[in-house]
């Protein structure tokens, strides 16, 4: 005997599910044309939901661009977490801890784009305050555990936690060339490609713990 649908049983949508596709979605977009092919109707067309389904959750691009911030936000730490889980201290481990910053690959690239713009967005809208400092706390928190690894420190156990003096000034250094190296490879890949940015990271590094900043 055949079963049929009840057309008066309403259809249960996993929410959850739906906002993953749209979220591969989005970092699909965002890695072929940046993120200014970020658009609710492309969204739709390349997620293969309607319209309407779409602007349920994201009704602009900028809603778009702010979820695409927080799904990088989450993912980043886990790839650290994972890193720190498996890789004993030391100089490999503090320079992996840093690549996980910066644009070594396609994937990174996406995210760094993504950040790149969130915080153009920021600029004088005081709700992207909270994610902004975030991730600033987030980037020294990586700083630090990278020179606390390469020097055998107590490595920090929270975003506030700080490294004896002198070393917050190594600190300081890192995070600034961190950041630059950032939008080198963000901006000009053909120029700054990922051995580039890699030499150069490990040269700061080396810098940054080579003797106490005076």
């Amino acid at each position: 005997m055949q079963v049929c649908e009840n057309p008066a049983v309403p259809k249960i949508v996993d929410h959850e599910a739906r906002r993953a596709e749209i979220t591969r979605a989005v970092w699909r977009l965002i890695a072929r044309g940046g993120v200014r092919d970020v658009t609710v109707r492309a969204v739709a067309s390349e997620s293969g939901w309607s319209m309407g389904a779409v602007r349920y959750y994201f009704t602009t691009q900028a809603e778009l661009l702010r979820f695409a911030a927080e799904v990088m936000m989450q993912r980043v730490p886990q790839r650290l977490l994972a890193l720190l889980e498996r890789m004993d201290p030391g100089r490999p481990r503090a320079m992996a801890l840093l690549e996980e910053l910066v644009p070594l690959d396609d994937e990174r690239r996406v995210e760094c784009v993504v950040w790149l713009a969130c915080l153009g967005q920021a600029q004088g809208d005081p709700s992207y305050d909270e994610l902004r400092l975030t991730a600033w706390d987030g980037e020294r928190f990586v700083c630090r555990h990278a020179v606390a690894d390469v020097l055998g420190l107590t490595p920090p156990s929270g975003p506030r936690d700080r490294l004896p003096q002198p070393w917050e000034r190594s600190v300081d250094a890192l995070h600034a060339a961190v950041d630059g190296l950032t939008v080198l490879g963000t901006w000009y890949p053909e120029r700054a490609p990922a051995s580039w940015l890699r030499d150069r990271l490990g040269a700061h590094l080396d810098a940054a713990t080579a003797a106490p900043a005076s």
